[in-house]
């Protein structure tokens, strides 16, 4: 039985929905444009997939991302959605020092994304460039944040928000002593 309050197992879950459906990993990984190797490292839960991976595993799969957590996801109130914290989806980096929490609805996947970005001291989170024209928006609430831009470098003071170019390869690191939080918005 899983703690109600525990993250729901995406991996697993999707590797039993692959099963279901007769996809061999190969086949997925060619159907979603993830490869092969990253698959099975979510599957084991040994990786954690971006929201753009997940994204690209259930429109394979052919699934709502709701279905990947395998109760109800959101609690609806008229007009009002309240996503419960443990369904809220996250990312880690892999040395486990930063963590992204995945804020934003799914129909805004690819125009305006916004995560709650957590980062220990010495942590680094690197991207690759994101779609032409893309930019980030970073606030920093507490610690403070450096941010490195194709060649163009700054630090993020607590309060502060950096405006950076995200088409170009880009790196958010943490050179204090204690942990740096803020929102991340991405728009593309």
């Amino acid at each position: 039985m899983t703690d109600k309050n525990s993250p729901p197992q995406i991996g697993p879950r999707i590797q039993d929905i692959r099963k279901q459906k007769g996809f061999t990993l190969e086949q997925l990984a060619s159907h979603s444009g993830v490869s092969r190797s990253m698959l099975s490292q979510i599957e084991r839960g040994q990786a954690n997939p971006t929201f753009a991976t997940l994204w690209s595993l259930t429109q394979a799969l052919g699934l709502e991302i709701s279905d990947l957590t395998g109760g109800v996801a959101e609690v609806h109130h008229q007009a009002i959605e309240v996503m419960m914290p443990n369904f809220t989806p996250e990312i880690k980096s892999e040395d486990g020092l930063c963590d992204l929490k995945i804020l934003s609805p799914t129909d805004q996947v690819g125009r305006v994304e916004w995560y709650e970005i957590s980062i220990e001291a010495g942590g680094k989170l690197v991207s690759e460039p994101h779609t032409n024209g893309s930019m980030e928006h970073l606030t920093a609430f507490n610690g403070r944040f450096q941010v490195v831009s194709g060649k163009a470098k700054t630090e993020v003071p607590t309060g502060g928000t950096a405006r950076y170019a995200s088409d170009v390869s880009h790196t958010i690191s943490n050179p204090g002593q204690e942990t740096a939080r803020g929102i991340l918005v991405v728009v593309s």
